[in-house]
């Protein structure tokens, strides 16, 4: 069984042979350890994949995403970042008065995406392979604002903040159905709504404003016979059954944050949880005793003959005997429980 079957007989609960392995590198990591990057590609490959982002046309992107300094994105967002290795954060507003939003337009660029160059890597390539980029239209609407204007706006609602939104929608949808029209395995979706013990907005912000677009990205995606992931941080068990019903496939959360047991209790068997490992405390202070423990309590609660997979976010000081430790740990479960 190859990667890309075993990673879709865990989204449908089809009993896989192991639970598929996705190791999230931050380029810090690959910076400060090299060597057990290396270890980690060669002794736990990955099962996903993501495809290469390859456009006809220029994006206008100036900077590195990932280098301190400024970095400016395909849709003309400015983030300042302070440390290598990580991302910024926005600080001025592309659109500060509404007025601007005259001139407002998404980037037309990333829709002449080389088909051809993606198609080519998932021929090559036995892995599950999600499209290479993600939407979100929440963080979007808040590198375009900043994060404080636009929960403001959210608030206030002004008509103005659904023309945007609107736009910001209506691209989104266009980028979504070029990548489905290729042969990528699933389409990725990317906002975060949680903080440690809350969402950011009110659920019902989420479900008036933002649901019927995720409604959309799924639907297209259901027309080319994609999955969807989605990965969203932070405290968001209210939305989670809202999640579900659009049509998301593989939920990437802090289930730790959430409540690992309580989560398998409402949702075991209706969702795939796409990882992870607490990377706030567990990876970068935990013993390789508790790395253990929290492996066997997602598998204990949350494994359901799928619905599993095996993700870690090698990040921000993480200990590399951590991040080892996770797939060991995972790899002796499906040895010991799978009967490889």
């Amino acid at each position: 069984m190859n990667s890309r079957e075993l990673v879709r007989r865990t989204l449908v609960f089809d009993s896989p042979e192991r639970i598929p392995r996705h190791l999230w590198l931050l380029p810090w990591a690959e910076d400060k350890y090299p060597d057990i990057v290396e270890r980690l590609h060669k002794d736990f490959p990955d099962d996903i994949v993501d495809a290469p982002a390859v456009y006809k046309k220029p994006l206008g992107t100036v900077g590195d995403r990932y280098s301190s300094g400024v970095y400016v994105d395909e849709w003309g967002c400015t983030f300042d970042n302070l440390q290598s290795g990580t991302i910024g954060i926005v600080r001025k507003p592309l659109i500060k008065d509404w007025k601007d939003l005259e001139d407002f337009k998404g980037p037309e660029a990333v829709l002449s995406l080389d088909k051809e160059a993606v198609n080519a890597f998932c021929r090559e390539s036995d892995g599950f392979v999600l499209m290479g980029t993600v939407v979100r239209p929440f963080e979007r609407l808040q590198f375009i604002r900043t994060m404080e204007q636009a929960l403001i706006d959210l608030l206030q609602q002004p008509p103005e903040l659904f023309e945007l939104l609107n736009q910001i929608h209506e691209h989104y949808c266009k980028e979504v159905e070029v990548w489905a029209s290729t042969d990528v395995d699933a389409v990725a979706l990317m906002d975060d709504w949680g903080t440690q013990r809350a969402m950011i907005t009110s659920p019902d912000i989420f479900r008036q404003v933002f649901k019927p677009m995720y409604q959309d990205y799924a639907e297209i995606a259901r027309q080319y016979g994609k999955y969807v992931f989605m990965h969203s941080d932070g405290y968001i068990t209210d939305i989670i059954p809202d999640l579900i019903e659009v049509g998301v496939h593989a939920l990437n959360s802090q289930v730790f944050c959430m409540g690992v047991k309580e989560l398998g209790e409402r949702f075991k068997g209706k969702i795939t949880f796409w990882g992870e490992i607490d990377r706030q405390q567990l990876l970068p202070h935990g013993s390789r005793q508790e790395i253990q423990q929290a492996v066997h309590e997602i598998w204990n609660h949350l494994y359901a003959g799928g619905g599993v997979i095996a993700q870690c976010e090698f990040g921000l000081e993480a200990k590399p005997e951590n991040v080892l430790a996770v797939y060991e740990i995972w790899d002796a479960i499906s040895q010991a429980k799978l009967h490889l």
